[in-house]
């Protein structure tokens, strides 16, 4: 049997499209392997959000060249994909800079994978057209076994592509414009998982909180979507990213108040806390707006937990304007958040601003918010000392006897059980915070105890 090794860099929308491209080269003989040795296909799936991820493209295709080489040497045809949004935006650059690779696809192609193989047999192929068609429509269905194999949590694409062009950031160019898949072709997914095991199920698009699928009665958004994955038999924990503040609906408030399988944590990138900041960035929120919107939130769901982007060093940034960043952290109190410096992106229009910010300067901020995130998120996971929560079992733990799983708010905890096995949602109690994970111990049965199971 054929071999092939993916590799995904990036967002959850990548995982996504990299096991249906697994999916897709399953149905043409291909197997997936852990490593690239000896793998007859390697597939690189791309992030341009960056230009870091952008040079760990390339320089993880020089290696691949060399391994390319030195299997041909032993007789054995390697091809070389490139995939994603780095594939979207530089494939001509990636065709002269590496002629190792033998096919460039983009995130909206990468249905036609069997097709444009076929072509790289003749000549090295490049596909990053934007096309009419639905994708998701040609995609095969993962097997029951595949679905197993992946685990008890699953990603669903929901929305695609992004309207809302904020001035750092390259998505409507590489994904192209919203799109939300129908109503039934997400339900019919998601049945497909729960039957095969999935219990956690996170819906996810660029925009995720923008879904306006076609459904039964008309145009569905996302709240009345969630509502709907709600009933589906199996699915016990729903979660949804990344969302954009502008899109953030009474509906979908309503919907964190009122369905328990709606998980109380919530990632919501704000971005920076300085006003003159988010408008030059487009991002048409104030800093205001954003507490207030939180302040919502948490009205309808008390216990809800808050994670967030953030860029510092955006250009003309100053000593003032990053103060007030570090002082919504300091206000909104997030449970976790990614901040990175601002990197700018070929063809957005941050790029061409010439106030940029010294890179010791970006450097010496980024270190300070990073600091102040953690001091957050620390607190957080330590308040859960001491109270007992419901943890889905994911997978074997580290050491032997131990089990792993997350918490309703994504925090990773660590149990010692001799009795229960993946697939379980176990009462625990939280006995100790380390560094990123909890620990704990099976909550024990206590009569008349809404909370205590039997060991």
């Amino acid at each position: 049997m054929k071999t092939v090794h993916i590799k995904s860099f990036g967002c959850q929308m990548n995982v996504y499209d990299g096991q249906r491209m697994a999916d897709i080269l399953s149905r043409q003989g291909y197997k997936e392997t852990a490593t690239p040795e000896g793998a007859d296909l390697i597939l690189l799936n791309t992030c341009h959000i960056r230009d870091r991820a952008v040079q760990k493209v390339y320089t993880e295709l020089g290696k691949l060249r060399d391994l390319k080489n030195a299997q041909k040497a032993e007789g054995q045809d390697t091809r070389i994909i490139v995939a994603g949004c780095v594939a979207q935006a530089e494939g001509a650059e990636i065709q002269r800079r590496q002629p190792a690779v033998d096919l460039v696809v983009g995130p909206q192609a990468y249905h036609r994978l069997p097709e444009l193989l076929e072509q790289a047999r003749v000549r090295r192929t490049v596909d990053t057209d934007l096309p009419v068609e639905d994708k998701f429509g040609h995609l095969p269905a993962p097997t029951p076994r595949a679905i197993r194999a992946r685990g008890i949590s699953a990603f669903v694409t929901v929305q695609e592509g992004c309207d809302k062009f904020c001035a750092f950031c390259v998505v409507p160019y590489t994904r192209g414009a919203e799109f939300s898949r129908p109503v039934s072709q997400v339900l019919v997914e998601v049945e497909r998982l729960a039957a095969s095991g999935v219990q956690d199920v996170t819906l996810i698009g660029q925009n995720v909180n923008a879904y306006h699928g076609d459904g039964e009665g008309g145009v569905w958004g996302l709240a009345r979507l969630i509502y709907k994955v709600a009933e589906i038999p199996g699915v016990t924990r729903i979660r949804y990213t990344t969302s954009h503040p502008r899109d953030m609906g009474d509906d979908l408030i309503a919907a964190h108040r009122d369905l328990p399988q709606l998980m109380p944590f919530l990632h919501l990138p704000v971005q920076a806390g300085s006003d003159r900041i988010l408008a030059a960035m487009n991002r048409k929120h104030t800093a205001n707006e954003y507490c207030r919107l939180v302040e919502r939130i948490r009205n309808a769901r008390p216990d809800i937990a808050l994670s967030s982007d953030f860029i510092v060093g955006f250009p003309g940034e100053s000593d003032t304007e990053f103060e007030d960043t570090i002082r919504l952290v300091d206000e909104i109190g997030f449970a976790s958040s990614y901040s990175f410096k601002y990197s700018p992106r070929p063809g957005t229009p941050a790029a061409d601003l010439v106030e940029q910010v010294a890179p010791e300067l970006m450097n010496e901020r980024l270190y300070r918010l990073q600091d102040r995130i953690e001091h957050h998120r620390q607190a957080f996971n330590h308040a859960m000392v001491g109270r007992t929560v419901e943890v889905l079992l994911e997978r074997v733990g580290r050491h032997a006897g131990q089990l792993a799983g997350k918490t309703p708010w994504l925090q990773a905890v660590q149990i010692e059980t001799k009795t229960n096995q993946i697939g379980d949602r176990v009462q625990v109690v939280i006995e100790r915070a380390g560094s990123n994970s909890l620990f704990g111990r099976l909550a024990s049965a206590v009569p008349g105890s809404p909370t205590g199971i039997a060991a």
